[in-house]
């Protein structure tokens, strides 16, 4: 079942969104890029050698991470106990990406789930999580979206670093913003996924330079997130 989803996805959002490819939402040059693997759920039902396979997205969401991502699936559409959820552990990315890999998740029925699971969890407990900036975009692509009590979202303004060059070779970097064309994308973006426009609203009024964790209520109010599975 797996394969035959993964064939169905066509790609990039359009090539109108390629000119915003450095529209990053949040920048770490020495953050490592997202990496993905299959890790068995806790063993809280005796399931034993034959517990589902959840799949572990953690790391910045890249240019390349959708192709990442679908490599990724294919690699692995032979797993009979692979089921589609998405444990999301990141600090954010570049946004057009982040929209990519959410309509891959939208496509293959993905559940996004902002947890991490480790030595420490059993019996269905997990352990916290954050989901930042670009990475919510990724997120709102899961056909069902859960931040569990601990973890969280964040949001904030989306901006580009560009670098400029003086005649003396001495390089400056400044942040750019979005004149509107992207955010519109964005809110187009959201309104499919079924999350509220407000929510790209409200976070292109937060700082760049600052984060707003998303409360509960305003997961409710957006449509954004359940607390519980």
């Amino acid at each position: 079942m797996l394969a035959a989803r993964v064939r169905v996805f066509r790609g990039a959002i359009g090539p109108v969104l390629a000119a915003f490819g450095l529209l990053a939402a949040i920048s770490h040059a020495s953050a490592q890029s997202m990496s993905f693997r299959l890790e068995p759920l806790p063993d809280g039902a005796g399931c034993r050698s034959h517990c589902p396979h959840v799949i572990v997205a953690e790391g910045q969401i890249g240019n390349s991470t959708p192709h990442a991502f679908l490599d990724f699936l294919r690699a692995n559409a032979s797993d009979r106990d692979l089921r589609t959820v998405v444990f999301l552990n990141s600090q954010g990315g570049y946004v057009v990406a982040s929209m990519e890999l959410g309509q891959i998740f939208r496509r293959i029925g993905a559940a996004t789930v902002v947890a991490r699971l480790g030595a420490s969890t059993g019996k269905g407990r997990f352990l916290t999580a954050s989901c930042l900036s670009a990475c919510v975009y990724a997120f709102m692509g899961g056909r069902k979206r859960v931040v569990p009590p601990g973890s969280a979202l964040g949001i904030h303004r989306m901006f580009a670093n560009q670098e400029h060059t003086n005649l003396w070779g001495d390089s400056k970097s400044e942040r750019v913003y979005d004149n509107g064309s992207m955010a519109g994308m964005l809110m187009n973006y959201s309104s499919r996924m079924g999350v509220s426009r407000e929510l790209i609203r409200y976070a292109e009024h937060i700082s760049s330079l600052s984060i707003h964790l998303v409360t509960p209520g305003e997961m409710a109010r957006w449509n954004l997130a359940t607390r519980v599975f």
